[in-house]
């Protein structure tokens, strides 16, 4: 089952990522990743057995893969491409109609019925009991707007929220309860204050043009929906580069650890003459040691820029501000004249956001790429060394 999740988990990011529409800032991959996470966490604190646990995990994934095909009635095309992909892998029909059970469970109206529904209904609104919650709702926002064509002002949209986490909503699980609902409870809280506040402004800025109020409110609804994009796509990214530190970091120590043990018990006995059987394989097991610690040292070495750059390139757009390896050698006069340039210039600004993305993704792609290579580098050599130790061993004996 393991295998049949990790090919599952494999074809779901690479359909999304591949067939939804880029329109999609909310039922994305990442909100994807997010229902199969909580979902895990929730089933781990139920009476679930292992085998449910996986069926959970397979509709978690599918669940929201029907977007690629239509938004009404995504629910019935993810059960459609779930069967599709189960069937061709084998899957039990009992195990296929409970995914599909499970994926239908996530209609806005259904009243969940078995433990595993009320965890995947939990586990999609999860949420609403997050820190990030005002964030990804902008998210949400802007995604109905591009793809439903759906306008509202900020009254009409907080009212709607509020009226689906006081009226409609409702956490199942005695986890998710524990676990979410108090922060639910602030996020409403904060959705009326926001709802007060805004009517406030309202009566206080009656005498204005409504009007223009209009369209400076839809301008500015946009802008905050592509600013909280770029706020969660970079910290993904930053995210991920740590992630890779960190695996670049365990590989260096264990080679460290193993070099280390190797010069203090081995290679002192190598000397003797009944040892030398000993001197290949311990030579081929040191010799990619050290590769994979060069390999995982290259992962984690940073880049050396210039730091410096000039009010010609400033003018020109040519220079990334927001990248420190770009300014720091320059004086703090010449750095806050070329930011206050940029931030007059919104076209400047929001070039020097995707700039700083997609350099962020370069960076990400080489360190994954070499940690890829280390982690087989070390693979092999373990392998290697451990037949080279075995083959001298035995011809050693006989």
């Amino acid at each position: 089952m393991e295998k049949l999740i990790a090919e599952a988990k494999k074809f779901t990011s690479n359909l999304l990522n591949e067939k939804l529409d880029t329109a999609f800032l909310y039922h994305n991959l990442t909100h994807t990743q997010r229902v199969v996470e909580k979902s895990e966490f929730l089933a781990n604190s139920a009476s679930v057995t292992e085998h449910e646990k996986n069926l959970l995990t397979l509709a978690s994934w599918f669940h929201d893969t029907g977007y690629t095909k239509s938004i009404e009635n995504h629910e019935e095309e993810s059960t459609l491409i779930a069967k599709s992909f189960l069937s061709n892998k084998q899957c039990p029909k009992a195990d296929i109609d409970m995914i599909c059970d499970l994926i239908l469970a996530t209609k806005r109206n259904y009243n969940p019925k078995t433990i595993l529904e009320k965890i995947i209904r939990d586990a999609d609104c999860s949420h609403i009991g997050s820190k990030n919650y005002f964030e990804i709702l902008e998210l949400l926002k802007k995604e109905w707007e591009l793809t439903c064509n759906k306008q509202s002002s900020e009254a009409e949209w907080l009212d709607e929220n509020i009226k689906f986490l006081t009226t409609e909503h409702r956490f199942y699980t005695i986890q998710a309860n524990a676990s979410w609902q108090k922060r639910k409870g602030k996020n409403v809280s904060e959705l009326l204050k926001e709802k007060q506040k805004l009517k406030s402004e309202s009566i206080k800025q009656k005498h204005k043009n409504e009007t223009l109020n209009l369209k400076k409110h839809r301008a500015d609804v946009p802008e905050r929906g592509i600013e909280t994009m770029f706020r969660v796509t970079l910290r993904n990214h930053i995210e991920l580069s740590n992630i890779a530190d960190t695996k670049a970091n365990i590989l260096l120590s264990v080679n460290a650890i193993i070099v280390s043990l190797l010069i203090s018990n081995l290679v002192s006995k190598l000397d003797k003459p009944s040892n030398d059987y000993l001197i290949i394989p311990t030579a081929i097991f040191v010799i990619f040691t050290v590769i994979s610690i060069i390999l995982s040292i290259m992962a984690t070495r940073p880049n050396v820029t210039s730091g410096k750059f000039t009010k010609k390139d400033v003018k020109n757009k040519k220079v990334n501000l927001l990248f420190f390896g770009n300014f720091h050698k320059m004086s703090l006069k010449d750095f806050e004249w070329a930011m206050g340039e940029m931030m007059q210039d919104r076209d400047y600004l929001y070039s020097s956001m995707k700039k700083d993305l997609y350099f962020l993704g370069l960076v990400l792609d080489k360190k994954y790429k070499i940690l890829r290579l280390t982690y087989a580098v070390f693979m092999i050599g373990i392998i290697v060394s451990v037949l080279a130790f075995a083959f001298s061993t035995y011809f050693y004996t006989y």
